[in-house]
């Protein structure tokens, strides 16, 4: 009997593939982020890859629940959009195809906070 029979060939495992940002959405992303850390309204951040959502959370303490989440749903593409800005109370805040367009949601909150 050959010893190496119960370990599991790697070419018939699945891998399971994770929704990601990729670096043009990491650089809109980070660029916002930056932008609300020098104005003192953001400290931290977290990202979430999943199999069906990838999810970056902004903290304004760090270890509290996030105040927003940019999430990235490709499934959604053809119908609402795959970008979405959800509130710290679970309410969508902005959805739609163009991340530079949802993300307009918050930079309204930049605006706000330096006048």
């Amino acid at each position: 009997m050959d010893s190496f029979s119960s370990i599991p060939n790697i070419s018939t495992q699945k891998f399971i593939e994770k929704v990601a940002f990729k670096r043009p959405e990491m650089s809109i992303i980070l660029s916002l982020y930056g932008r609300m850390v020098a104005a003192g309204e953001w400290r931290d951040y977290g990202i979430s890859m999943l199999h069906d959502v990838a999810i970056f959370s902004i903290f304004k303490r760090t270890a509290e629940y996030p105040i927003y989440r940019i999430e990235k749903r490709p499934r959604l593409r053809n119908r609402y959009g795959e970008y979405t800005v959800i509130g710290m109370d679970g309410r969508i805040l902005k959805r739609g195809h163009d991340l530079k367009t949802v993300l307009q949601v918050l930079e309204r909150k930049l605006i706000r906070s330096v006048s």
